[in-house]
């Protein structure tokens, strides 16, 4: 084979190889392709030595060898920091399942309507608490476990106290806390 024809091989292998790592990192291959590296390895080493006395194919074949030495050098940092546990292989796929997390799924939302107007005020009350948390800069002060169970021991403290069961509890923000207050439900008037 002559120089054309291996420049044509070289830089079709070449291809192939950015295609495999760019797959491997991504996870849809499984293994780092060393097999194809060390092929495109041995076709650069060939002309290595070997001067080259055609100016366009002297040209072409180191312009291949610097593309090569940049997408090594790049490969080489990406599985130094997945050794390193600071790369991420499913960056989108993470923010993906993220987001889904966030949006109510259509179950969920049929749940929701299942469920007694009590739970529901607990799961409202809870959601305006972790928001109030986050907008005072804090962690979660409770569990919905802790929540449920604080509310369910003041309510009948709260009932017998205020003579009545229409009870309604909110989240409020004083001196930078986030805090459960109980009162009175109002009631909706139709006129």
């Amino acid at each position: 084979m002559g120089i054309t024809e291996d420049l044509l091989i070289f830089e079709a292998r070449l291809k192939e190889l950015i295609t495999s790592y760019d797959q491997y990192f991504i996870g849809l291959e499984k293994r780092e392709p060393l097999k194809l590296l060390e092929e495109v390895e041995k076709l650069a080493r060939r002309y290595a030595t070997v001067p080259i006395n055609n100016t366009m194919y002297k040209h072409r074949y180191n312009g291949l060898i610097a593309r090569f030495s940049t997408y090594r050098q790049q490969w080489n940092r990406i599985l130094r920091e997945i050794e390193e546990g600071r790369y991420s292989r499913d960056r989108f796929r993470a923010k993906l399942h993220e987001t889904e997390r966030a949006k109510p799924s259509t179950a969920a939302t049929a749940a929701q309507h299942q469920r007694s107007p009590h739970e529901q005020e607990i799961e409202r009350i809870y959601a305006e608490l972790q928001e109030a948390s986050r907008n005072c800069h804090l962690t979660a002060a409770m569990s919905r476990e802790q929540l449920t169970a604080t509310i369910e021991k003041q309510r009948p403290i709260l009932a017998q106290k205020l003579g009545t069961n229409d009870i309604q509890f909110r989240v409020v923000v004083e001196d930078g806390k986030p805090k459960i207050k109980a009162g009175l439900k109002h009631k909706k008037s139709y006129e």
